[in-house]
């Protein structure tokens, strides 16, 4: 059973555009596409290791900042002739919440 978290109003997040938190000492992107789907991937370009949470949201994707690669919200593949996989986060809204879930901690 996953636990989930509730972490923003879906109204924070800004439309084509994505909010940061920290998850478990990992930095997350979350975001909000044209058609109000929201996304989580890890913050981090697979490429050079770009902040994916300053790039442009087209559709499902997002474009790295740094050198424009096309990375796509549901799986965190890079699109087309690139190459990489940012790891995805699962997110969900339930209303007006946005919910992701509890980051797996490693056992003592």
């Amino acid at each position: 059973m996953t636990d989930w978290i509730d972490i923003a109003a879906f109204s924070d997040i800004p439309l084509r555009g994505s909010r940061t938190l920290d998850w478990g000492g990992t930095p997350v992107a979350i975001f909000r596409t044209h058609d109000d789907e929201v996304f989580a991937l890890v913050d981090r370009c697979p490429h050079k290791g770009g902040p994916l949470s300053q790039g442009i949201v087209h559709g499902h994707a997002v474009a790295c900042p740094l050198h424009n690669v096309r990375i796509a919200l549901a799986t965190g593949a890079a699109i087309g002739d690139d190459s990489g996989c940012t790891p995805t986060v699962p997110v969900r809204r339930d209303g007006d919440r946005v919910l992701i879930a509890m980051p797996v901690r490693a056992a003592a």
